[in-house]
């Protein structure tokens, strides 16, 4: 069969929703290796399929972020089993994080992975994530952090996972690397550019002179800051924008 069969017969075989869903989670993978955020194929991001299925979407494992595109998109069930045919792989254990917040999140439409090399240097600091930045007081107001556990391959780990994540929105997986959680892909990816962009910043402050706290009374009226400045929308805002950047790139995520 051709990609472009394929990608006509996956297309026929799903909603327009979900195909919708199959062409944003692409722009992620492709978004997270155009900002250099990937580690080749070991992490991964997942996105709920619209419906009232609890099925998701998740890369095919051994596939670069670079390559994805909405067809080759895997589609599961909360166990990692396919539920629909597919020729790729997928990984169960790299769903097991996924899967827990999935689970234990109705909000979770998207949830984002990374082991971002500032990311995973940060969350290696026994301080954590330091208010030195605009950027940092919006991942400040509403941060948790999961301690090292080993590679997440036990289901015992999810309940603790869970538990230090709550409500939250930003989890700092201690000597792991980052993950955010979002309503929408545009909302997981835009807080994980924050995320990440805090990290970074500290990073190379750390390297500079003494470091100036932003105060805590600051950092407390951050979320409600967030809302005024982004009016409700968060990621809607700049999604459309960094779809029209993929596709002057290569438009070959949405096939």
């Amino acid at each position: 069969m051709s990609d472009s069969d394929f990608t006509s017969a996956i297309r026929a075989g799903v909603s327009k929703a979900e195909w919708e869903q199959r062409v944003n989670l692409a722009a992620c993978y492709r978004l997270v290796a155009l900002f250099g955020w990937d580690d080749l194929i070991f992490t991964h991001i997942s996105a709920r399929v619209p419906g009232s299925e609890h099925h998701f979407l998740i890369n095919p494992y051994g596939m670069m972020f670079d390559e994805i595109t909405a067809s080759h998109l895997v589609k599961v069930d909360l166990e990692g089993n396919k539920v629909m045919d597919s020729p790729s792989p997928i990984n169960p254990a790299g769903f097991t994080i996924h899967s827990a917040i999935h689970a234990a999140r109705a909000d979770a439409g998207c949830v984002l992975h990374l082991h971002s090399v500032n990311g995973v240097a940060v969350s290696a600091q026994a301080g954590g994530v330091l208010p030195i930045s605009q950027h940092s007081i919006f991942v400040l107001s509403s941060l948790a952090y999961h301690d090292y556990e080993g590679v997440a391959l036990n289901d015992d780990e999810k309940p603790r996972l869970v538990r230090d994540l709550g409500d939250k929105r930003f989890l700092m997986l201690r000597n792991h690397g980052l993950l955010t959680v979002g309503d929408s892909i545009a909302d997981a990816f835009v807080s994980m550019y924050f995320f990440e962009t805090t990290c970074m910043i500290q990073v190379r402050a750390q390297a500079g002179g003494e470091l100036i706290h932003v105060g805590p009374h600051i950092v407390e009226g951050a979320a409600t800051q967030w809302q005024q400045v982004t009016k409700g929308a968060g990621g809607g805002l700049a999604w459309p924008g960094l779809l029209r950047k993929l596709d002057r790139l290569d438009p070959g995520f949405r096939s």
